[in-house]
């Protein structure tokens, strides 16, 4: 257990129902910011716990009825049903302590860290918010602690990782030590690397992919990326992926995925991952999955995929292609997840503080067409160099045309559609029609190429009653805004000081040295 400590040499922050004792001289380990992060994720593992233990239920029942035991006590049933859980990287312990005061049925909580300070810090923490019964403070190298766990006996039921830049080196230990219908809950903050396109490099070596350079979706294919990288890592022990919700989050972003064991569904993996070709020019884009997957019956094929979606220039203003991924193309959040979710936050308020911009951000997402992608108005309007078509008019316009269009969470100005860039460009043009353009501009530019093509349908921007999504009539906060100045991930968490004795003994240890 921890040393005694004196309570005047901590500050005390509560959040949720913990409580927890900082240093007065550390200003590092809380970042109040994330705490719309944690509130999050409680609230995403009680949704998934449900299904979770239900399927559990579903199976011990089973089993008992097949050895004849039908006589099993509910509390019975419980103790074998509680869920265990690691906090690979659990700095002082905040989250770990949430989960065992906020989340019912929990047998375990392994809150572990590399620090000793942190250790220290998260053993304080447990005693002082009496949770020593469900948490176990644990100082370990976090890929050991998983590695060391990987036996189906042993395996978490949830793995919680948020580290300090990538968790690209955590993903092959934590594929394999989350158990079958487990949960992983992913937290990245490089987003230079997943994002601006201009270290490509980097971002390869650490997962597999590549972004496009200064496209307007490039928050959405940082969770592409990587969900990617998670789902190759799983492939490899036979294990595939189920993204139940994936978030862009202020400076980070923040995923959760199901894992299960099936060496079928490894095998639509291929079929499930795709490149982008994205046009230099116009920002038009289409995607190209590697793989191929037809099912007729009961039989299953799999067959290499056939390419480029697209011709070597721009159909639409002649310019060259970016290639960017690969990434995951299949939907990124579960619908009926996101329903529940949303629902036990609305049923929930008074247990999280954030729960305003929880419920605007999950409404957001529930609208969101699963579909790889967006324009925007901005960036169609910058390619012609004409006013910003309203958002409600360019998606009215889009519905009546009989395309499905939606926003996304990850950009306010988003315009997610299964339309193809014809379509989209033709809608521009009769938008140009409309607004003629103030200054003129040379044949050889973008702007001459795609409007030098007659639009061949007369667009209707005649408001649509889909065009204005339910969480903009009822006004939401749907949208990330700046929570405080200077606002961002923390600094990183600097070594303990030495004390007086300790420097006064360092000092002699040297002098004996150098005589």
């Amino acid at each position: 257990m921890a040393e005694e400590f004196n309570i005047d040499d901590y500050n005390t922050i509560t959040e949720g129902s913990a409580t927890i004792l900082f240093p007065k001289a550390n200003d590092v380990f809380y970042n109040p910011i994330q705490h719309f992060n944690r509130d999050m994720s409680t609230a995403a593992i009680k949704t998934w716990q449900k299904q979770f233990l239900k399927e559990k239920r579903e199976k011990l029942n089973k089993k008992n009825a097949a050895k004849g035991n039908t006589d099993i006590k509910p509390e019975q049933q419980n103790d074998k049903l509680g869920i265990t859980i690691l906090e690979a990287l659990a700095a002082s312990g905040l989250r770990s302590i949430r989960y065992a005061k906020e989340i019912g049925n929990v047998k375990k909580i392994l809150s572990n860290d590399m620090s000793e300070e942190a250790v220290d810090s998260i053993k304080r923490n447990v005693k002082y918010n009496k949770v020593e019964d469900i948490v176990i403070p644990n100082k370990g190298d976090a890929m050991m602690v998983m590695y060391e766990n990987r036996d189906a006996f042993k395996r978490f039921d949830v793995i919680d990782l948020d580290p300090y830049g990538s968790a690209s080196p955590f993903l092959d230990g934590a594929v394999q030590a989350v158990s079958d219908g487990g949960l992983l809950c992913i937290t990245c903050t490089d987003m230079a690397v997943l994002c601006s396109g201009g270290q490509t490099e980097a971002c390869w070596a650490k997962y597999g992919g590549v972004p496009i350079p200064n496209s307007p979706y490039c928050h959405e294919m940082a969770l592409r990326i990587l969900l990617h990288a998670v789902q190759s890592s799983a492939a490899r022990y036979r294990r595939t992926i189920v993204p139940l919700l994936s978030c862009s989050i202020d400076f980070y972003i923040r995923v959760f995925v199901k894992v299960y064991t099936s060496a079928s569904m490894v095998k639509q993996a291929a079929s499930k991952s795709s490149v982008v070709y994205h046009c230099t020019g116009c920002k038009s884009f289409a995607t190209n999955p590697f793989g191929k997957f037809l099912q007729n019956g009961n039989s299953r094929v799999y067959k290499v995929n056939t390419g480029p979606t697209v011709n070597s220039t721009c159909n639409i203003c002649g310019s060259k292609y970016h290639v960017g991924g690969p990434f995951y193309s299949e939907p990124i959040h579960d619908p009926e997840f996101v329903k529940e979710m949303l629902q036990h936050v609305k049923e929930s308020e008074d247990k999280y503080k954030t729960h305003k911009r929880m419920i605007g951000m999950l409404t957001v997402i529930s609208e969101e067409l699963p579909l790889p992608f967006f324009y925007t108005s901005a960036t169609l309007a910058s390619t012609l160099r004409c006013n910003v078509p309203p958002l409600v008019t360019l998606c009215s316009a889009i519905l009546n045309k009989g395309y499905k269009v939606s926003i996304s969470h990850t950009n306010c100005m988003a315009i997610k559609t299964d339309a193809n860039p014809e379509v989209v460009w033709d809608i521009m043009r009769c938008w140009v029609k409309k607004n003629p353009l103030t200054k003129k501009h040379n044949d050889s530019e973008v702007v001459a190429k795609i409007l030098k093509i007659e639009p061949s349908f007369e667009a209707d921007f005649t408001t649509h009653k889909d065009a204005n999504p339910t969480s903009r009539k009822i006004k939401l906060v749907r949208f990330q805004e700046n929570p405080t100045k200077f606002w961002g991930p923390k600094s990183r968490p600097k070594k303990r000081k030495e004390t007086d004795s300790v420097k006064e003994e360092n000092v002699q240890k040297v002098k004996k040295t150098t005589n």
